[in-house]
């Protein structure tokens, strides 16, 4: 098993440039399969999550080509030889559920075995399959954890969430495309990636309306076409080295970036002394030379402060002084690095989805855990300004998230090796 070595670095300075987002260009893959002709994907990270996507795919008879050199993917869907997904790669991630809604609408059955990811919480696919039984599909699930749904055709409909789930958007809006009718989602998630994803299915002929609000209208469509994309930049990347400038006291030019994803982000760490500005490259955030101050951040949906950064922003609450409180909305189950975090000097303590932190204490080096992706960002974040030697273990979980990590940090100052046990 691989790890990452990390020796307290001097204040982090430089260019870092973002890669696609991670969280875009999973259910635009499964977007892929709602046609029958190829489509070209560009700015496709090099991740764990994106090689197991692409697998799966593939697996179901799919033509994909990929280059890594040039973050591109060309998928052929002309020809799908099953539509079960296997066991083994969709128990290594959650995603791969938003593979259900286009194979239902292109192929009139899909198997899908319960997925698998981080463990940061109970995120239920009732909504995935409330919805896509609404559109008239029928879902049975066996004792094994084998999901099955078939249909004689998806016919469009009125579709309310109970909470604004981001995966059951994705798999709603793409099975939509190709039912009959016209399928009204309200209280969908607003995420940017969910609108990268429907401008994608527009490219493809797809009718969908209203995608960054609330209220999602998609008309169907019999069928839909090849099409060339770009995906986003990752916000999630981007506030990652955001939150490693003010931690470590040091200014990052970051690029390639979409600021108006991050106005949570940019608004907490101003809050907290740092100084942010734009320019025509992109984002600079300035720690350098400032006594930065504690905040209180609360975790919610888009536009909120996203869940995804709430590990790292707690790292650098434990380097401010003063209290400081995290309210976790979204995952029950997220404060596994807080245990993590305390090993290495910090003070928080939880009490149900409340985080307090007893920010100031000198943290120092020791061997630590990635409990999950964001918890893993936000280990090797403090590892960066603690005494000593901190090594990181269970690194899989990074490398599933974070495209050429330990070369990015590298290249801004920061100590940081991979190695393998």
């Amino acid at each position: 098993m691989a790890k990452f070595v990390i020796q307290k670095s001097g204040p982090l300075e430089g260019v870092v440039e973002i890669s696609g987002a991670k969280n875009a260009v999973l259910p635009i893959l499964a977007a892929t399969l709602l046609s029958s002709e190829k489509c070209v994907l560009e700015g496709v990270p090099a991740l764990k999550d994106v090689d197991i996507m692409c697998d799966i795919i593939q697996a179901l008879g799919v033509s994909v080509n990929r280059s890594i050199e040039e973050s591109k993917v060309e998928i052929d869907a002309s020809v799908i030889n099953t539509s079960r997904a296997p066991d083994h790669l969709v128990e290594k991630m959650r995603a791969s559920m938003v593979a259900m809604g286009p194979l239902l609408a292109r192929m009139g059955k899909a198997e899908i075995h319960l997925p698998g990811g981080c463990a940061i919480g109970d995120r239920p696919i009732e909504l995935h399959l409330k919805g896509l039984k609404a559109l008239g599909a029928e879902i049975d699930i066996s004792e094994n954890g084998l999901v099955k749904g078939k249909t004689d055709g998806l016919v469009g409909t009125d579709i309310y969430l109970d909470f604004p789930s981001v995966g059951a958007t994705e798999n709603i809006v793409m099975a939509a495309c190709l039912a009959s009718g016209t399928t009204l989602l309200e209280n969908a998630a607003q995420e940017p990636e969910i609108v990268d994803m429907c401008n994608f299915l527009n490219k493809m002929g797809a009718r969908i309306k209203g995608a960054g609000t609330d209220t999602i209208k998609i008309e169907g469509v019999k069928s839909l076409r090849g099409a060339r994309h770009v995906i986003i930049p990752d916000r999630i990347e981007a506030g990652t080295f955001m939150v490693a400038a003010a931690i470590t006291r040091g200014t990052i030019l970051v690029k390639n970036m979409l600021p108006d994803h991050v106005k949570p982000i940019i608004a907490k760490l101003r809050e907290c002394g740092c100084d942010i500005f734009m320019t025509p490259e992109g984002v600079v955030v300035d720690a350098s030379d400032r006594e930065l101050k504690s905040t209180d951040i609360k975790t919610l949906p888009y536009p909120g402060f996203p869940t995804d950064i709430q590990s790292p922003f707690m790292a650098l609450l434990t380097t401010v002084e003063g209290h400081s409180t995290v309210i976790e909305t979204v995952f029950e189950n997220r404060y596994m690095h807080v245990r993590e975090l305390n090993k290495m000097g910090a003070d928080i303590s939880v009490k149900d989805r409340c985080a307090i932190i007893n920010g100031g204490r000198p943290l120092k080096g020791t061997n630590v855990l990635a409990t999950d992706l964001r918890a893993g960002a936000a280990v090797v974040l403090a590892g960066l300004v603690a005494e000593g030697v901190t090594e990181v273990s269970q690194i899989y979980h990074i490398e599933r998230g974070y495209e050429n990590f330990v070369e990015k940090i590298t290249n801004l100052g920061g100590i940081i090796k991979r190695v393998d046990d």
